[in-house]
């Protein structure tokens, strides 16, 4: 009882805080019109250029991410993160509405440069500014509460841009992302009260992020379930379709799972806030994440729901881990560059997933595939449980 008292109080005090209920509307609408610009495009590509299409849209995106990263993460620890905010969201808004008048697939493609360059500047500030408009609450409390916002932006934005598809209405569904776009920036103009910790970059230099075993250690495991969640993206459709013989009414109850986990991983770590810093924690998602994976090989459709919800728990509660332990290693100025090295080293992977299985693509099923990645992650959770920067000490 005492605990929920403590759980009750922190989610209270939320409410009390008025800049960091304007930061987290500012998280939720933006993440849901990242999340509509994704699908809006995503649906559009499929009904005029089929699944090649489609990967060429992931492609450019996680190219473009993989060189923005390093400079967003310099952009954010150098500048007003506030400012590199609003003006990201301000880019993103002209660069959607621009769609509005043709959605032809170059122009999507074209959009996709600058949209994913100006996302990523954008996700590593305000996940950088959580430490100091989140500091009247515990770190845990903070970053899972962030989390769940990003989260129900998502799962908010597959269903009302699909409304807007499924009537055809692509250039209404491309107005409202951009409107939403602009309403994030002025929910972020909301935000006064920075912290001078947050504004400091912009009057001395950040101090130099130093790359430690810890930090190597945190960026693998990082990386691991980056790769995880890219496969989900990659191959859920295929899995679907090949496999369990479903249609689009499956598929859609496949991401619902998806996200439905992911909510509820953003929000575990805040009963589980003994055990957020613990080494032993990540090495435990791990495991399970490739005994789900590998079980998706002897699954029907009812399983392989209970089976992604469960992947999406473990995926989302794993980064908020992760975040937390960063938060509480890196200095507040290095953040942004420690987010932008971590980024590159999951999106390299995921290029790499995404080479592989393009190659692969007639010679291995998508389960198969789904098992041989949770044999990868079974054995880096073995090695990095026997191997400890900390020189085998218990986490």
């Amino acid at each position: 009882m005492a605990r929920l008292r403590r759980i009750s109080a922190n989610i209270l005090d939320i409410f009390g805080c008025h800049y960091f209920r304007w930061f987290l509307a500012c998280t939720f609408i933006s993440s849901m019109a990242r999340n509509g610009y994704a699908v809006a495009c995503t649906w559009i590509l499929v009904a005029d250029g089929g699944s090649s299409a489609v990967a060429a849209f992931i492609a450019i995106i996680s190219l473009t991410e993989l060189l923005v990263s390093p400079i967003a993460g310099w952009i954010c620890d150098r500048f007003d993160r506030r400012g590199v905010f609003i003006a990201a969201d301000s880019i993103r808004m002209l660069t959607v509405a621009l769609l509005t008048v043709t959605n032809v697939e170059w122009a999507i493609w074209l959009s996709a440069i600058v949209f994913a360059a100006c996302d990523r500047a954008a996700l590593t500030t305000s996940q950088a500014m959580i430490p100091s408009l989140g500091r009247h609450l515990p770190s845990n409390t903070s970053n899972s509460i962030c989390f769940f916002s990003m989260q129900a932006g998502s799962l908010t934005a597959a269903g009302l841009v699909g409304i807007f598809l499924s009537m055809s209405w692509e250039t209404a569904a491309f107005g409202a992302i951009s409107a939403a776009f602009l309403l994030s920036a002025i929910c972020m103009l909301a935000v006064t009260n920075v912290s001078a910790v947050a504004r400091s970059a912009t009057s001395s230099p950040p101090i130099s992020l130093r790359i430690e075993r810890q930090f190597i250690r945190l960026g693998s495991i990082f990386a691991l379930l980056y790769g995880a969640g890219t496969l989900v993206s990659i191959l859920a459709a295929s899995f679907v379709a090949d496999e369990l013989s479903g249609g689009a009414l499956e598929f859609g109850g496949l991401e619902s799972a998806w996200s439905v986990g992911s909510i509820l991983g953003a929000i575990l770590l805040i009963p589980l806030a003994a055990f957020a810093r613990r080494p032993s924690l990540l090495i435990i998602i791990l495991a399970f994440t490739a005994v789900l994976f590998a079980s998706l090989r002897w699954s029907g459709l009812p399983a392989s729901l209970l089976i992604f919800a469960g992947v999406g728990t473990l995926y989302n509660l794993g980064r908020v881990a992760i975040e937390v332990t960063l938060q509480a290693t890196v200095p507040h100025s290095a953040l942004g560059r420690a987010k932008g090295t971590f980024h590159c080293a999951g999106v390299a992977l995921g290029l790499a997933l995404f080479l592989v299985i393009t190659l692969s693509v007639d010679r291995f099923s998508p389960s198969t595939v789904f098992m041989l990645y949770g044999a990868l992650l079974l054995t880096a959770a073995i090695f990095l449980a026997a191997y400890r920067p900390d020189g085998g000490k218990a986490g």
